[in-house]
């Protein structure tokens, strides 16, 4: 296992990295870890998976590019609807919360479509 600062250790069989004072005194400490003895790493069973996902992450553009344009979008979306005090839910209850969460979708749905120009003439909805 090696630290942005180049330092290595090794991975015990029960797969921990401990680097504990080899980190005294890094300059890089702070991007690596706050903790007093140092950084510790586990290796877990998806790091081989996880390694693979960002390789070809890394190789494919298309990736990158859906990414990056679509990002944005689920970003704000997610903003809106924790907005206002709604991060936390409301009720005791998955039910209770699943039909809050969709009430609260729907409300924003149509905030959102108001927005975009939505109209009733007293028989049809139309956007602009």
């Amino acid at each position: 296992m090696t630290c942005p600062n180049n330092i290595t250790t090794h991975i015990t069989d029960a797969g921990t990295a401990t680097f504990g004072a080899k980190c005294r005194g890094c300059p890089l400490r702070s991007r690596c870890t706050s903790a007093i003895d140092g950084k510790t790493f586990t290796v877990t069973n998806h790091d081989q998976l996880l390694a693979q996902n960002r390789a070809r992450w890394r190789n494919d553009p298309d990736l990158v590019a859906d990414y990056k344009q679509y990002r944005p979008l689920v970003e704000r979306t997610i903003a809106w609807l924790v907005a206002n005090g709604n991060r936390r839910v409301r009720f005791i209850g998955v039910e209770t919360n699943r039909l809050g969460l969709s009430l609260r979708a729907g409300a924003l749905n149509l905030r959102r479509l108001i927005n975009l120009g939505l109209t009733h003439n007293g028989t049809t909805w139309t956007t602009a």
